[in-house]
């Protein structure tokens, strides 16, 4: 039977793709499905997902792929399929619209408009027969086309409130009272032990990480500790760090076989994750464990970002450069089934070697998770070496060739699916990653794939128009940039400067800075929307939002006013200090009061604390210099480099240095007498 297509047919999104055979007559967003609703008076359902979500693959088989239930909903409402990934300013809205009318909000995220847009009813996932004390997605699509047709005016009534505690709500988490506060009163060490005693409350101390399941990574959170124990000389905030990403590392969050990190874990202890690999994760937790080898050289960390960017270049890498979006958790339409493993199995191809294979990784007959077994360490390498009197090198050589015995088996099963699509953001926070793991190391061949990758962003992903796109793939553009997507590009710039010393990076980071003032800047708060001022034909969002919670992804908001304290020390731009100063002030007391949601905020409250460290390196040995000393922790370090001076940079004005290379450091542009050893230097940056 010739299977029919629908409107999605016509996308570039993997999501939207896997709905396009639906029979649901499903629209994209966009004006011809807004003025069908408008001529035709019906309610508007929007049902947002992305390619590796589990209950929307569920939701999907168990009620868009029912005839009956498909022409129910194309009989009675204008059906509209949205990816997350794609459209984040849509979702945001809709998704702050069922977080108030159910108290919780997910996806699939299903969410009731009236013609102009405006929401009166949602949820997220529907089963097909009441359960889960949850109604049926049928019956809620009757009441819902009932009362469209015999209460109409309340349900209009109900929609305005809504968008107007929508638009409301913001508001609350932004302090307006900023004349009050006086640097020198609230940014203080203090201030930032407070908010350290607050975090460390909803540390497990048992596991690693915060709070209860579903258990994230915290990456920003983590991050914050690393910094905060630097700058305060706190070492047990770093220990927690450690101890917190040993047990990630070892367990079933981490794909012990071809690594790389799952999205979250749905237990306390790490082991069973939501199978599914983002991208974003990945190069937060690069990041982050490049920083952790800095200070503490655990070769565990070293070997897991080796993994984890072979992982991302070998399965993650477009022949562009560009970075793919994701991998999907279920394959053959199971959760994890690409991923687990029968004991039988494993002693079938590993022979005589499954048992302490085994024994290592947690594989029993019963199985440690649904009756089969997910890989995980409950020891470390150089304990269970001790324990079986073999060497820590032995081991580690054994255990590599019997994963990569079972990762070749694993390469022959069917795949999850892979969502390759493009996103700028997501590119520029992996661009970002390589990039810190080059300095880590001094591995050159992490910074030319950095470099490579947002030289490809540049070229692929700008808009003949001016500006960028939000997505690409296969040589198309989609969406406009958001707010997040410019945030991390800049941060990218500033990053491979730190690598490349091509001063390049930073002119263009200061031209796409000019592009964010123009079209996101709200002059009113000093903050900054997630979407731009209006352009083309598309109708505006009922509300234009901004991005201030760090969750998984740090906000916009955050990473810019972070961006801004870099180049004021780069560029010496007074106003770059004094936006970023106006941004925390608004955001302080939400960051105190909640630091885990606010993370990346915080380490921008100790950078405003703590004075950063500047440091100029003049001469023809200043790369090798600089790479040197950037292969040490030292929080909200600012670098540059050149062999003679540059004057259009604060830090490398006047500066001459004969025929020796000389290093400069320096606070808020004051600096002590050069010296000439990397030693001295490095003496100099802790005091």
């Amino acid at each position: 039977m010739k299977k029919t297509s629908n409107r999605l047919i016509r996308e570039t999104s993997p999501y939207l793709l896997q709905h396009a055979h639906n029979p649901v007559d499903w629209y994209p967003w966009g004006n011809e499905a807004f003025d069908a609703a408008i001529t035709a008076d019906k309610p508007i359902l929007v049902s947002i997902g992305y390619a590796t979500c589990h209950w929307c693959h569920v939701m999907e088989r168990e009620s868009f792929e029912d005839e009956n239930i498909a022409a129910f909903m194309n009989e009675h409402f204008i059906n509209i399929k949205i990816d997350r990934e794609e459209r984040p300013d849509v979702d945001a809205v809709y998704m702050e619209a069922v977080q108030a009318i159910a108290g919780n909000g997910g996806w699939p995220l299903n969410c009731f408009l009236t013609p102009e847009r405006k929401p009166f009813y949602g949820g997220t996932y529907f089963p097909p027969r009441p359960m889960y004390g949850r109604a049926s997605w049928g019956q809620v699509l009757q009441q819902l086309s009932n009362a469209w047709l015999t209460k109409k005016e309340t349900i209009l009534d109900q929609a305005e409130r809504l968008v107007a505690v929508i638009a409301r709500n913001e508001r609350l988490f932004v302090n307006t009272d900023v004349l009050d506060i006086q640097l020198e009163e609230v940014f203080v060490p203090e201030k930032a032990a407070a908010i350290y005693d607050t975090m460390s409350r909803s540390f497990d101390r048992n596991h690693g990480g915060f709070g209860q399941a579903p258990k994230f990574p915290g990456t920003m959170s983590l991050q914050f500790l690393l910094e905060y124990a630097r700058l305060s000389d706190r070492p047990e905030a770093a220990e927690f760090a450690f101890f917190s990403l040993d047990k990630m590392i070892m367990g079933g969050i981490y794909d012990q076989v071809g690594g790389g990190f799952a999205r979250y874990a749905t237990d306390q202890e790490w082991l069973a994750p939501h199978f599914e690999k983002m991208l974003y994760d990945n190069a937060l937790l690069v990041n982050l464990l490049a920083n952790a080898y800095k200070i503490s050289h655990k070769e565990l960390y070293k070997e897991t970002i080796a993994e984890t960017l072979e992982w991302v270049t070998r399965e993650m890498m477009n022949p562009e450069g560009g970075f793919y979006a994701a991998m999907d958790a279920d394959s053959e339409g199971v959760e994890g089934k690409f991923y687990v493993w029968d004991k039988a199995e494993v002693e079938s191809i590993l022979g005589e070697e499954s048992e302490l294979f085994c024994d290592f990784y947690d594989i029993t007959e019963k199985g440690n998770w649904e009756y089969t077994n997910i890989l995980r360490r409950l020891q470390t390498f150089e304990s269970f070496a001790a324990e079986r009197g073999i060497s820590v090198a032995a081991l580690k050589l054994q255990l590599e060739q019997n994963r990569r015995q079972l990762k070749e088996v694993r390469d022959k099963r069917i795949w999850p699916l892979l969502d390759d699509k493009i996103i700028l953001s997501w590119n520029a926070l992996m661009c970002s990653a390589f990039a810190n793991a080059s300095q880590a190391f001094k591995e050159d061949r992490y910074g030319d794939i950095a470099i490579a990758n947002l030289q490809f962003i540049f070229d692929k992903m700008s808009l003949k128009t001016g500006g960028f796109c939000h997505t690409y793939k296969n040589g198309i553009q989609k969406y406009d940039a958001y707010l997040d997507d410019l945030s991390f590009l800049i941060q990218a710039c500033l990053d491979i400067y730190q690598i490349s010393f091509d001063t390049q990076w930073i002119e263009k980071a200061k031209e796409i800075l000019f592009v964010v003032r123009k079209d996101f800047y709200d002059k009113e708060d000093g903050l900054f929307f997630f979407t731009a001022l209006g352009k083309g034909t598309e109708p505006a969002l009922i509300v234009r939002k901004k991005d201030l919670f760090d969750n998984a992804l740090p906000s916009g908001n955050s990473v810019m006013a972070r961006n801004l304290q870099r180049l004021w020390i780069l560029t010496g731009d007074a106003e770059c200090r004094e936006s970023a100063i106006l941004m925390l002030k608004r955001l302080l007391k939400q960051a105190e009061k909640y630091p885990t949601s606010f993370s990346m905020w915080l380490s921008c409250i100790l950078a405003a604390i703590y004075p950063a460290k500047e440091v100029a390196v003049i001469g023809q040995a200043c790369r090798g210099i600089s790479k040197s000393i950037l292969e040490h922790f030292i929080p909200f370090l600012s670098i540059m480099a050149s062999p003679d001076k540059q004057n259009g940079y604060p830090l490398l004005k006047d500066r001459e240095a004969g025929d020796d290379t000389e290093i400069y450091v320096c606070e808020q542009f004051t600096c002590h007498r050069p010296v000439k050893m990397i030693e001295e230097a490095l003496s100099l940056l802790k005091t």
